[in-house]
């Protein structure tokens, strides 16, 4: 049987993916362009791709593949419907991130809440020696305890989410689906963008959730409001964000994800990185503490494993 990585640069150096048990033949790719997908997939039975898009065309013309495993938990990059009618099983990877991705968001609140990149920034330029004291105020500081979190999406990390910031004294609302009536435990969409002090996206990507927060979605928010972003870049209007930020309709954002990856140097988001101390840009590394590199390694080993058993585990299609 054979295997095919097409993404291998997408896992860091020192992770160990270790041999599947069964007899196969092994090929790693480190990037794999576009024009360059169906050449090296034209004799493989096992798919292996993490952000290397497998569409109709190029699954159509795959009469051996048996199996795309996804070394992501999101698959917006493979046509599902096209894999259910061809034949071809898809699994992805799951809850492998639940300390790194809720630990990188706080972390984004807290560099925001703080203001660290302005004052940081202000220190190397010399400010806290123009002070003539023991410190300075020019960035207001927020303390998390009390504040009130809102949520969109409520999945394993979001819920993970919750409980860090119900540890450090916050308030948590979970935001009904958009458009939807609120059921038990749920707040209207629309009341979580006006009352909450933070929030926080936690959704998939797809027809539905794009541009799931745009320019009606900012008017609703305080103009205090922090807006995280550690889901998929898609869910934000960029273009609406960086009007928000520069018109002061919200108090920063820090996203992780970005609709263009890696983003031109024109993108909105690497504009508002270069012109606001208030927005922090991260490169969609939330996921990748080194543990949960490894765990994500070695869950999709057992997939695969899996599926040459006969055994369905963590499939989509």
């Amino acid at each position: 049987m054979k295997l095919a990585f097409l993404d291998t640069d997408t896992l860091a150096p020192g992770i160990q993916l270790r041999p599947p048990g069964f007899d196969h033949r092994w090929q790693g790719y480190g990037h794999t362009p576009p024009e360059q997908v169906q050449q090296r997939l034209a004799d493989v039975d096992i798919a292996i791709v993490n952000k290397v898009k497998l569409n109709r065309e190029t699954l159509s013309a795959l009469p051996r593949l048996r199996l795309v495993a996804i070394a992501a938990t999101g698959s917006d990059n493979v046509d599902l419907a096209a894999c259910r009618e061809l034949g071809i099983a898809v699994c992805n990877i799951r809850d492998y991130a639940r300390n790194s991705v809720p630990e990188h968001v706080l972390a984004l609140i807290m560099a925001l809440g703080r203001n660290l990149l302005a004052y940081h920034s202000s220190v190397q330029a010399g400010r806290w020696q123009e002070s003539g004291q023991f410190c300075y105020f020019d960035y207001p500081i927020r303390d998390l305890a009390g504040q009130t979190l809102g949520l969109i999406g409520y999945g394993t990390i979001a819920r993970d989410v919750e409980k860090l910031a119900r540890a450090l004294g916050m308030q948590v609302m979970v935001a009904a689906r958009k458009g939807q009536v609120a059921g038990a435990g749920r707040v209207e969409f629309d009341e979580v963008l006006a009352r909450a002090d933070i929030i926080s996206l936690h959704c998939p990507l797809n027809a539905d959730t794009r541009h799931l927060i745009s320019t009606r979605e900012f008017e609703l928010m305080q103009s205090h409001t922090l807006l995280i972003n550690a889901g998929r870049g898609g869910l934000v209007d960029e273009d609406a964000l960086l009007t928000a930020l520069d018109q002061q309709q919200i108090g920063g954002a820090g996203f992780d994800v970005v609709s263009e990856e890696p983003p031109s140097p024109t993108h909105p988001l690497m504009k508002a990185a270069r012109q606001y101390s208030n927005f922090i840009l991260t490169p969609h590394v939330a996921w990748a503490s080194q543990a949960a590199m490894q765990r994500l390694a070695d869950q999709l080993i057992d997939n695969i494993e899996a599926f040459v058993a006969g055994r369905e585990q963590n499939r989509l299609v």
